[in-house]
This record gives structure tokens, sequence and C-alpha cells, in this order.
């Protein structure tokens, strides 16, 4: 068995792009990666073939998930099913901390 123990305060925050960054860790077939967007950060629409399961640990996301509108909070989770097209908006003055899980495994992350 091949077992991993990680610290998320030891892995660096990569800039994604303006208000974006990124932390990540993946196994053989999924990917954890915590996500911090700041107020007034650029949305942009994307899909994946990657199914995302979406934790918010910390402020307001208003997510836009295959034309529908869902504003989750902290404790909230959503699922992103794979191939949807979707983005978040960050809400208020808070910057948003978002832990999402993705399977497969996402190598360009981690």
């Amino acid at each position: 068995m091949d077992i991993h123990k990680i610290d998320w305060s030891r892995i660096p925050w990569t800039p994604v792009r303006p208000g974006v960054e990124r932390k990540a860790f993946s196994g053989s077939a999924a990917t954890v990666a915590l996500h911090r967007l700041m107020p007034g950060h650029e949305p942009r629409p994307h899909s994946h073939p990657h199914e995302q399961i979406a934790y918010i640990v910390s402020g307001t996301l208003r997510f836009f998930i295959g034309g529908e509108e869902h504003l989750v909070g902290p404790g909230g989770l959503v699922l992103i099913p794979s191939n949807v097209e979707h983005w978040g908006e960050v809400v208020g003055d808070e910057p948003v901390l978002n832990l999402d899980v993705f399977t497969p495994r996402r190598p360009e992350y981690a």
C-alpha cells in the first residue's frame, strides 16, 4: 500500500490567472485542488471531461452550471457533471476558498 500524507501549508499557491490561485494534490485516480478566488476575478466559462465536486470552505460563490445558477456558501457542495459548461463568480468582498475533487485525476494540476 502506497500512502502519502500531505500538509497543505507546504504546497505553494500557484497563480492560475489574475485573481485565481491553486494548490493541488493527485493520487493515481483523483485530484484534490484548493482554489482561492479573489473578488473581481475574471470568470471563464469552461468544461472538461472530468467530473468535479466543489466544496466551499469560505466565502460565497455564484456557480453557473449548464445554464442553471446556484449560490453556494461555506459548507456547500455542488456536483459538476463531465463535459458541462460551468464557471463561478465571487459574491461580495471576501475571497472564496473552494476545494475541488476531480476524477479521473488531473495530471496538469499536480
